[in-house]
């Protein structure tokens, strides 16, 4: 027997209230409408914007650490500009407000685009403070081996400060997942514009919200405990 007609016949048989039975009913059916969106849209966009965002970060970390002419300028001033607006003005800015310089992108670039920058800016400086506090030895002794400058960072320091940074970048992940329900607002129908389309249809947004709320905190849950055992992996022995 299928669980709508098991609560069907709970309710006939007084075991469950009608009202409970309609709510246990559509939140079982709203699932699968919220868990497609989930599946093709809302864990692509966060992976797809961290990874761009990651690569980002990196190069934005090493052009300031090497204080780079004008480069480093420009680096800052992104940075300042990306942590100092809303996200959600930033997306509008993109989708909204490009078209009207000539320049149309479509919904989910804009939201990559806006994700991947918001991703880079916070994460350059997560690792230029996990770079700067690899110590001072461990180029002099990557030096010593022959290594060029470019070999010590790739080979010496990155792993390293990538070690030191992975909490917050996990942090910074989780983050993102949750902040891929503002594409909704440039028409992006990932899982939150999916639960608004199925609130707006059935007049019922508090166990719909509260069933995306429950699946954003699934996948969180997720992400933060294969982060955990990640982290311990990468743990230096002895720490």
């Amino acid at each position: 027997m299928d669980p709508i007609s098991y609560l069907q016949n709970l309710t006939h048989a007084g075991l469950v209230s009608e009202r409970a039975a309609d709510v246990a009913t559509l939140m079982g059916e709203a699932f699968t409408e919220l868990l497609i969106p989930v599946i093709e849209l809302t864990i692509p966009l966060a992976a797809v914007s961290f990874a761009l965002g990651l690569a980002l970060a990196v190069v934005l970390a090493l052009v300031r650490i090497k204080n780079v002419p004008v480069a480093t300028t420009l680096a800052g001033f992104f940075i300042w500009f990306v942590r100092g607006t809303p996200m959600l003005v930033q997306l509008f800015i993109v989708f909204f407000g490009l078209p009207g310089l000539g320049l149309t992108v479509d919904p989910i670039p804009s939201a990559i685009l806006v994700f991947t920058a918001n991703v880079g800016a916070y994460a350059s400086e997560i690792l230029r403070g996990a770079i700067g506090a690899v110590p001072k030895g461990q180029w002099a002794a990557g030096r010593s081996l022959g290594l060029t400058e470019a070999g010590v960072m790739r080979l010496i320091v990155l792993p390293q400060a990538m070690r030191t940074a992975f909490p917050a970048l996990v942090n910074t992940l989780l983050g993102l997942i949750k902040d891929t329900s503002l594409a909704s607002a440039v028409t992006v129908v990932e899982m939150f514009m999916a639960a608004q389309l199925a609130a707006a249809r059935t007049f019922e947004p508090f166990w719909l919200y509260m069933e995306a709320a429950f699946i954003y905190l699934m996948i969180s849950t997720v992400v933060a405990a294969a982060g955990a055992a990640l982290e311990k992996r990468l743990a230096l022995p002895g720490r």
